[in-house]
């Protein structure tokens, strides 16, 4: 009885002690797999690559593609195409209209600039753009005589180009009539607001007259409380007398609610 215990016990012993090789050889194996798959990229081809290539699309049903390059040191390079979203289908609607606004406006204030280009470069007419739209300034002197609302008949062709411009758009758009710091005190004109009400006013008549809708239209007199420059020369008082065509962006404002307290102090 105590020899086969001792028999037993020795079998056990040397089975404890061998079971190490077992995990030895797992790892060996998978050491052994590592450096076959190393070697196989290493030594990979184009056509290698193209049939891997095919299989990942096959397989992800044909979608979209982005290529990923594959460098290894002191070898040539390989692509692979891997399947991606397309960027048409992930975009956010709201950001692509956003975009396409931005650039119609881009495209109006272009060919506003082309339309009046000798003016803009006598420097009768500022064309510039910001987030509040596209501002299209004249000087007065370009569509008025002197203390006169009535559109001379050689500023006419300048409007109409403008209008020809914007008539096929629907943005809002506001005329601004300005003037100098010179009094005026005559029976039509009693001071400058009505001036320039009426200066601003008789633009927004040719516009419309030239297929403008009048519901995007509003006329503002300022009179002589905006200035550019200080009316301190004539020609300080020349570049204050003028119009503003201002074209509105689409862009929606950003409204920001207040609390208002449930009890008044």
């Amino acid at each position: 009885m105590r020899r086969r215990r001792r028999g037993s016990e020795q079998i056990e012993m040397h089975d404890s002690n061998e079971r190490w090789l077992v995990s030895y050889a797992d790892f060996i194996t998978l050491l052994f797999a590592f450096f076959v798959v190393m070697y196989a990229i290493s030594s990979v081809n184009e056509s290698k690559y193209s049939v891997l290539s095919d299989s990942l699309v096959n397989a992800f049903k044909s979608k979209p593609t982005q290529t990923l390059l594959v460098a290894e040191k002191n070898l040539s390079s390989a692509i692979i195409e891997l399947p991606v979203k397309s960027k048409a289908t992930t975009a956010n609607p709201s950001s692509v209209k956003k975009l396409n606004r931005q650039k119609n406006m881009k495209r109006m204030a272009k060919d506003i600039m082309q339309a009046l280009e000798s003016l803009v470069q006598d420097g009768q007419v500022r064309v510039t753009q910001s987030v509040h739209g596209i501002t299209v300034e004249i000087n007065a002197s370009v569509l008025f005589l002197p203390a006169q609302a009535r559109l001379a008949e050689s500023s006419r062709e300048t409007l109409r180009a403008v209008a020809e411009v914007v008539k096929g758009h629907e943005h809002e758009m506001h005329v601004e009539g300005h003037t100098d710091n010179l009094p005026i005190s005559t029976y039509q004109y009693p001071s400058n607001w009505e001036l320039s009400t009426a200066r601003a006013s008789s633009v927004i008549r040719l516009f419309i007259n030239n297929g403008v809708d009048a519901r995007r239209l509003t006329a503002i007199g300022y009179g002589e409380n905006r200035p550019v420059a200080l009316n301190n020369t004539s020609d300080d008082r020349a570049r204050n007398r003028r119009v503003t065509i201002m074209i509105m962006s689409l862009e929606p404002e950003q409204i920001t609610e207040l609390p208002i307290e449930e009890k008044l102090e």
